[in-house]
């Protein structure tokens, strides 16, 4: 029997245990480094299922390591669970009605994204034990991909050093495999303190912490004509001092996260957001802490991963999806800005409300963001796929991704995700040459060079949080 059909038929079986433990996270809504829940409720099912559990991994409480099987290949499955705050939302509506105010949400489908991986590793597991396959399945609990980028203290500590090969996938408006422009970041504080003063009576006396950040933002405004294209420079004022206007405020602060092509570039960018930080300190006579809190690298694509995933895609075809889900997409369409609905991530795709058909990578429209497991494609090859979990046009990190997210629709992608995953990784331990051509294919891509952490060894996770 083909293994496509073999994981199909596994991923089924378990259809409602993957639905319940991702409506559980849904529900959970934990944000970084807090998902004690998520990683809760992924760590006792996998331990039901036989899979040797390492739990408080790289210094974070909510990372983990599930592993079956023994000696090599070793193939990783990467999940996430992390939602994200001020996003709570209704589950399956085409409605801005949040379930607590000001409460989380699932704005980027993890919830899916770590139960999908999660039904990928059961699915290999229970294939190895029927073929007598060896080798090891290794699912991978990585918290703070949307804040604190948990993948990459893992990485920074080794646990990824004996992989073989990542897999791993996101929800998304399309199906394929992925094809994106992943730029390499660093997330920095900047923490101005200065001298609080009756802002009419002193007003000489004080020194406007406020004043520095503000003094910062325009000089970084004037860079941004001065690195490269692809840069980004984006930033938050996460303290301003206070909300009285008659008070010289004596400290705030401001996050930056900067992004470029390589890392190279991000560092040097960085050096000069930190000038200007300086001198905004210096005009403004107050002190100057940097705290850098994360990064991430730029990822290095693997042509035979890729290959591999798209062949076991084909077999298994795209969801199908039903008359309700189509109409919810619809509706969820009509909420959306006429920018939202043409941003679609593949070609021809402008006025189709549910994707269910598989697009090649040639025909993918190249998307500009960040990711954690970059970093892992630094120390193993890795893949990953996307599958249909909302409508053409949604946002990630949108209400409407949230809704989607805890939707019939957002769950068949999950599933779906799974076993193209699962069959991916069952490819390589059943034909090990596989494993040996995209070591090969990462060689080249990292073009002699070695994998440098974007962040300081003495950085620790979740120091801000």
């Amino acid at each position: 029997m083909e293994h496509t059909k073999e994981i199909n038929d596994i991923i089924e079986q378990y259809r409602d245990i993957f639905i319940d433990v991702s409506d559980n996270i849904w529900d959970f809504a934990e944000t970084s480094f807090f998902e004690h829940q998520s990683a809760a409720v992924l760590m006792k099912r996998l331990e039901e299922e036989g899979f040797r559990i390492q739990k408080d991994i790289a210094g974070m409480d909510t990372a983990f390591i599930a592993e079956y099987g023994y000696g090599n290949p070793v193939v990783a499955v990467l999940g996430e669970y992390d939602a994200l705050a001020g996003l709570s939302q209704e589950r399956g509506i085409a409605e801005k009605k949040p379930v607590q105010e000001g409460g989380n949400g699932h704005g980027c489908g993890h919830n899916l994204l770590g139960v999908g991986s999660f039904a990928a590793a059961i699915a290999v597991k229970a294939y190895m034990d029927k073929h007598e396959l060896k080798g090891t399945i290794r699912y991978y609990g990585c918290p703070a991909e949307e804040s604190g980028d948990g993948k990459v203290f893992m990485v920074r500590d080794g646990v990824f050093d004996d992989v073989d090969a990542a897999v791993t996938w996101h929800p998304a408006p399309i199906n394929g495999v992925i094809k994106m422009n992943i730029l390499a970041t660093y997330q920095v504080y900047f923490h101005f303190k200065g001298r609080s003063a009756h802002a009419a009576a002193a007003p000489h006396l004080g020194r406007s912490a406020l004043d520095a950040v503000e003094l910062m933002n325009i000089g970084v405004n004037y860079l941004r004509e001065h690195v490269v294209p692809e840069a980004r420079m984006h930033y938050a004022v996460t303290k301003t001092g206070g909300s009285s206007p008659n008070v010289v405020q004596s400290e705030a602060e401001v996050l930056y996260l900067l992004r470029a092509p390589k890392v190279a570039q991000v560092e040097e960018i960085y050096q000069r957001v930190k000038k200007i930080a300086a001198g905004a300190a210096q005009m403004t006579e107050t002190e100057l802490e940097v705290v850098f809190d994360s990064g991430t690298s730029d990822l290095l694509p693997n042509e035979t991963l890729d290959a591999v995933m798209a062949r076991n895609y084909e077999k298994l075809q795209a969801p199908v999806f039903d008359e309700e889900e189509y109409q919810l997409a619809k509706d969820i369409r009509t909420t959306l800005h006429e920018g939202e609905k043409n941003s679609v991530w593949g070609k021809g795709l402008e006025n189709v409300d549910l994707t269910d058909t598989i697009i090649p990578q040639s025909d993918m429209v190249l998307s500009t963001g960040s990711t954690d497991v970059a970093d892992v494609s630094w120390v193993a090859p890795t893949v990953q796929c996307a599958a249909t979990c909302m409508a053409n046009g949604t946002a990630l990190h949108s209400w409407q991704a949230v809704s989607q997210a805890g939707s019939s629709i957002g769950k068949k992608g999950m599933l779906h995700a799974g076993k193209v995953m699962a069959s991916t990784a069952v490819d390589m331990l059943l034909h090990p040459h596989l494993i040996d051509q995209a070591k090969e294919d990462f060689k080249k891509a990292t073009n002699g060079q070695s994998y440098m952490c974007p962040i300081p060894e003495d950085v620790k996770p979740g120091t801000n949080i």
